[in-house]
């Protein structure tokens, strides 16, 4: 059963105005965090000569990277397993993934192939009710027709926007439940998301916790918070001390 309390990180794209991964580090250690799932924004996964780098960077700063990702599989085994190529360097087991509609079936055959000779596992990102998986119906679907190679990260935020309960998912999904971006809306008249302090949203943050437990949840668990791009750590710090309480 993970610690969220104890092993609790955050997404870099929280920290996306900071480009450098050494300032990344250091915002990360002001909101009292050692774990971090790196974005894009913070590695170049086409460029394999500035891996060690970066994985230097936060591994010589006590910081462990737990995923990568949101990463997005087309079916290209020779682009793609870069991304493995820098989980196994990183050392992380998990790599958040989005699945190209117009690849599949064909992005999930590769993909599998890959995470069964990397040793890592995927977790599909539903990224709200505009995003075809974003919803349970065909999470559903694809979890029947794929191994446990491929499971799921739930983003708690996301899954509200496309109308579904976080805390059913758990329940449901909680055998293919890879990792969970802890992450709060609110929504105002258009349905229109604006990022807030996890808790202070729509999120039961105790609910979602005892969930977990429940479940006997072995992922990695991070922040998500998206506002207040040019000096997040406040609210971060607050979502840190909010998940911990809960």
């Amino acid at each position: 059963m993970t610690d969220i309390k104890a092993e609790l990180g955050a997404q870099s794209y929280c920290f996306r105005h900071f480009k450098e991964n050494r300032q990344v580090l250091e915002l990360l250690q002001e909101c009292g965090l050692q774990r971090i799932e790196l974005c894009g924004v913070h590695v170049d996964f086409s460029a394999e000569s500035t891996f060690d780098e970066v994985i230097a960077t936060y591994r010589e700063g006590g910081v462990e990277i737990v995923s990568i990702g949101v990463q997005r599989f087309q079916g290209d085994a020779a682009r793609e397993a870069k991304y493995f190529e820098f989980a196994r360097r990183a050392g992380c087991r998990v790599i958040s993934a989005d699945f190209d509609i117009a690849a599949a079936p064909r992005a999930f055959t590769v993909a599998e192939e890959l995470a069964e000779k990397y040793d890592v596992r995927l977790a599909i990102h539903n990224h709200g009710g505009r995003h075809w998986l974003g919803n349970a119906q065909t999470l559903r679907s694809v979890f029947q027709n794929t191994g446990e190679r491929i499971g799921l990260c739930l983003d708690t935020a996301w899954a509200l926007d496309a109308r579904e309960d976080p805390i059913a998912m758990i329940e449901e999904f909680g055998a293919r439940l890879y990792g969970v971006h802890i992450k709060d809306f609110v929504f105002d008249r258009a349905r229109e998301p604006e990022d807030v302090v996890v808790g202070s949203g729509n999120l039961d943050l105790e609910q979602l916790t005892s969930t977990l437990r429940a479940v006997n949840f072995e992922g990695y668990a991070v922040l998500e918070y998206e506002g207040d791009a040019e000096n997040p750590v406040p609210a971060l710090q607050k979502c840190v001390a909010a998940v911990r309480a809960a």
